[in-house]
């Protein structure tokens, strides 16, 4: 359905709690439509697919990882033109409506830098105990991969019980990513969007701990 009234904060976490999420008209990107999606895609906390490879990329310093160090920056980056994505729904109105509920405690990035450069990161939404996953974006190879593994690795220290990617893709099955049932998802998320707020402050070596124990559930699930 299209939006016809004001874009708010308020308006945006009322959706998200009943299993909607905007994207922007390909006519007029700062006027949102919202899908809902049937399958719906997830990524399981508990059972994602971390390859040796990737973890020896997360873990040997390559990247500088930092947790909503740069919002805004992160979703200009996600809006930014590549191959095969000319256009994007990410506009100065989203943006800034974003970045509003940034401030409130709601919106988090993760942000991957090299030399001081911000290289890859990703944004999305918490609410209660569920993470809405929004876009990523890459300049180096694994910059976003990397952010993708330390928010995983967040979310599963914090407590959470859903990370919603919207879609399942070929890229987010590497991981583990599945799609289920719409209305499966609707019960998942009823009973997420209930709990207390779960992001939460943490120490590099919690993070760190919690991406080597995925790494041992990869290999005893025998990847």
């Amino acid at each position: 359905m299209r939006d016809e009234i004001e874009l708010t904060p308020e308006l945006m976490l009322g959706a998200y709690s009943i299993g909607l999420f905007p994207m922007g008209s390909s006519e007029d990107p700062d006027r949102l439509e919202w899908y809902d999606p049937d399958p719906r895609g997830v990524m399981p906390l508990h059972g994602f697919h971390l390859s040796k490879r990737l973890a020896r990329t997360v873990l040997n310093g390559r990247f500088t990882v930092t947790e909503d160090r740069d919002f805004e920056g992160v979703m200009r980056a996600c809006a930014e033109s590549a191959p095969g994505r000319e256009t994007t729904w990410i506009s100065e109105t989203i943006i800034e409506l974003f970045c509003r509920l940034h401030q409130m405690g709601y919106g988090h990035s993760i942000e991957t830098w090299h030399d001081g450069k911000l290289v890859g990161g990703l944004y999305g939404v918490a609410l209660g105990s569920v993470f809405f996953g929004e876009s990523m974006f890459s300049r180096m190879p694994d910059a976003s991969k990397v952010a993708l593994v330390e928010l995983v690795a967040r979310l599963r220290l914090c407590g959470f019980d859903l990370l919603d990617t919207q879609m399942g893709t070929t890229h987010l099955s590497q991981f583990g990513g599945v799609e289920i049932a719409a209305v499966d998802y609707k019960v998942r998320l009823a009973h997420a969007i209930r709990m207390p707020r779960r992001w939460c402050a943490l120490s590099k070596a919690e993070i760190i701990s919690e991406i080597n124990l995925m790494r041992e559930e990869t290999r005893a699930a025998g990847g």
